[in-house]
């Protein structure tokens, strides 16, 4: 498959600090990469370099056009959707307003009502819960809105940061196995950053390792999962 995502030289920027040192990966298209690491390794920082939230240099190509110049904004209406650690709903806003939120540059009004309808055949709970008010929602409720705001953008491609923070196993479960099913029949492209890095490689097809800004590994996700010397020093399992 060819590269939806191609990235060459990546730094990014904490003021004057560099945080990643000139990484480079790759997203096929229709495909599951992750990228996985230590706290601080770099991973929530790639992200966000991606989709321009910090500052950036290097080389970032999505579909073949090049988008490191682009604004956030304008990278989310060339299909990136950007599911930030902690959710980010609003949590003063119901499920409905929420999605329909995220729906708001859009024009398409009979398209848009087709979307909230698949996305509540992704996730019931939330159609259950369509005028509860997102901050009384459970953990894994509010990670499924955040996910389900992320499709209203009929995206090619979601960027997810540690989607399994705080929430239960089995809702974490749930939530990856709906991914998988977004992924294969939605066609939608993903590249996950996760500290639970079994759950990640399980999910994925390809893989790379971080540490503090740096690339140390990549490869086929099994290889990476089975590598001993890989898991014990960089993925702690």
């Amino acid at each position: 498959m060819t590269a939806l995502l191609q990235v060459e030289g990546l730094k990014a920027f904490y003021g004057p600090s560099e945080a990643l040192h000139g990484i480079g990966f790759s997203l096929a298209h229709g495909g599951i990469t992750t990228i996985l690491g230590a706290n601080g390794a770099g991973k929530t920082t790639t992200l966000r370099a991606l989709v321009g939230m910090i500052r950036r240099e290097g080389k970032i190509l999505f579909d073949g056009k090049p988008i490191d110049k682009l604004s956030t904004e304008a990278i989310a209406r060339l299909g990136v959707a950007h599911v930030p650690e902690g959710r980010g709903t609003f949590t003063g806003l119901s499920v409905d307003e929420n999605l329909r939120i995220a729906a708001y540059t859009r024009s398409d009004r009979a398209a848009i009502k087709d979307d909230m309808e698949r996305v509540f055949g992704y996730f019931p709970r939330l159609k259950e819960r369509i005028n509860q008010q997102a901050g009384t929602l459970s953990g894994g409720e509010q990670q499924m809105l955040a996910i389900a705001r992320a499709l209203m953008l009929r995206p090619r491609l979601m960027l997810l940061d540690e989607p399994s923070f705080g929430l239960a196993p089995l809702i974490v479960q749930e939530i990856f196995r709906i991914m998988r099913l977004i992924n294969s029949e939605g066609k939608v492209s993903v590249l996950l950053v996760e500290q639970n890095a079994a759950l990640a490689l399980g999910l994925a097809t390809e893989a790379y390792v971080l540490e503090t800004g740096n690339v140390v590994m990549s490869g086929p996700a099994a290889e990476v999962k089975n590598d001993e010397g890989i898991r014990k020093s960089y993925l702690g399992y």
